[in-house]
């Protein structure tokens, strides 16, 4: 309801922000769950609210749009806000959780109660909020997190691919271990059999890009999102706190396997985390 989308690879319909999707249940569910791909709409089955639609309907307004429509609009507008601080209570845990940490850890941890105190906030409260400003503070930690992971990675040259637009590009058993790679264009990418150990992954555009039999392990800033937009297989390595996708293969793919058919339309870059 709150989100717009536009026709595209991920969608095979456009929808306006505030206009509920037509298949939509009353129940709140999506009435073609189980057929999202098969129907034209992967970009729904990548999506994820990071706990933001629960917060906002439970916590923040306590109520549904569907039982009090006076508060919708508000509600919608509140909702970008709420799942921007969620994400970066994402990326926050994720920091204090990485023993590399340690000497930046007090600091890590306030900014985590500050982002999660302004998320209990009243709509009002919530409005007056400047995202931009606070993800700038908030990311200042998280890049001192990266250098932190990114030396301790032992790649060959940590390769500065920050933004870089890297679609379609040949990495196929690439040394990308400590590379950072934020905000990198990495659609359709050859990535099969790549060391992205301790590689800084936040924002990168990883649709359509093939990981299979890539090494994941140790990298930051993956969120489940970019997983499930990317192909892989059983022999890709996940950080542990990442679950494999259920439309990858159970079986390795072998090298002589055939590309999945690339759609005709070319996906629009999405903007750049960090």
């Amino acid at each position: 309801m709150a989100l717009p989308f536009a026709a595209s690879a991920d969608f095979a319909i456009s929808k306006d922000a505030g206009r509920p999707c037509p298949n939509l249940s009353d129940d709140f569910r999506c009435g073609i769950h189980a057929r999202l791909r098969d129907s034209g709409f992967p970009g729904c089955t990548v999506y994820d609210c990071f706990g933001a639609g629960q917060k906002v309907s439970q916590v923040t307004f306590g109520r549904s749009w569907r039982d009090d429509p006076g508060i919708a609009a508000q509600m919608f507008e509140v909702f970008p806000v709420v799942r921007h601080l969620h994400e970066l209570l994402w990326y926050l845990d994720e920091a204090m959780s990485l023993p590399v940490t340690r000497p930046i850890h007090a600091e890590l941890r306030a900014a985590f109660e500050e982002t999660e105190r302004l998320t209990t906030g009243t709509p009002a409260d919530l409005l007056g909020v400047d995202v931009a400003a606070h993800r700038d503070k908030v990311n200042a930690l998280l890049l001192r997190t990266s250098e932190l992971v990114r030396a301790s990675a032992g790649g060959r040259a940590a390769a500065d691919r920050r933004g870089a637009d890297l679609i379609g590009a040949r990495l196929r058993g690439a040394d990308l271990r400590g590379a950072n790679l934020r905000g990198a264009y990495l659609i359709g990418a050859d990535l099969r059999g790549a060391d992205l150990r301790g590689a800084d992954l936040i924002g990168a555009d990883l649709r359509g890009a093939d990981l299979g039999g890539a090494d994941l392990t140790g990298s930051v800033f993956l969120t489940q999102v970019q997983v499930n937009a990317a192909r892989g297989d059983a022999a890709t390595k996940l950080p542990p706190a990442l679950t494999r996708p259920a439309h990858w293969p159970a079986t390795q793919a072998g090298p002589s396997a055939a590309p999945e058919r690339a759609s005709t339309r070319r996906p629009r870059p999405r903007r750049r985390r960090g």
